[in-house]
């Protein structure tokens, strides 16, 4: 494990679990540019071990009960990764959150602004249904650009935001801050 990866809710799987489940991400400076430190967290996935204690981890640390919500709302693109395998063990409907353009019309979006332009999240127009409890869930928390879009675009669709559920989130950032006050889990966290 990188001696700068804190173990936060994981810990619910048990110490030796999490610490093998953390030793298996990957830190690749420079990337996607320069200055930045790529927590690769894809080898978790890739190790059938590594893919049942995050699945574990993510079900003990729900911020919220699993009777409190409906369905689980995954973020493109490593929120597809887990977010359905995560609403099947919950026995939960999956609802993705996409990227602007990637799904057939109709479709209701929502735009928001990153450090650098303008960004746009969808979904298919009868993804969520009025009143519908949605826990979001997402590989990474940061600034919490997308996760706040995926809120808005959720209520917009007359959802309700259940909570958020992380795999890491940076530290020093304000993402968590920026969601409300929304239940929130993160199962590790790391400098930016």
């Amino acid at each position: 494990m990188a001696s700068d990866i804190h173990i936060r809710q994981l810990e619910l799987v048990g110490r030796d679990k999490a610490e093998y489940m953390t030793s298996l991400f990957r830190s690749v400076l420079g990337f996607p540019k320069e200055g930045i430190n790529f927590r690769d967290f894809m080898p978790v996935l890739e190790d059938a071990k590594g893919l049942q204690i995050l699945l574990q981890g993510l079900e003990k640390a729900l911020p919220v009960p699993a009777d409190s919500f409906d369905s689980v709302a995954g973020l493109e693109a490593r929120g597809f990764l887990f977010g359905p395998a995560l609403a099947a063990r919950l026995g939960k409907g999956f609802i993705a959150v996409r990227k602007a353009g990637k799904l057939p019309p109709p479709v209701i979006g929502e735009d928001y602004t990153l450090e650098y332009g303008q960004a746009r999240v969808e979904v298919e127009s009868d993804a969520v249904s009025s009143g519908e409890r949605v826990l979001i869930v997402d590989d990474l928390i940061a600034t919490g650009g997308t996760a706040k879009a995926a809120t808005d675009l959720i209520r917009k669709c007359g959802g309700t935001i259940a909570g958020f559920s992380f795999v890491m989130q940076l530290e020093g950032l304000d993402g968590i801050d920026s969601l409300g006050p929304y239940p929130t889990s993160t199962l590790v966290s790391m400098p930016a």
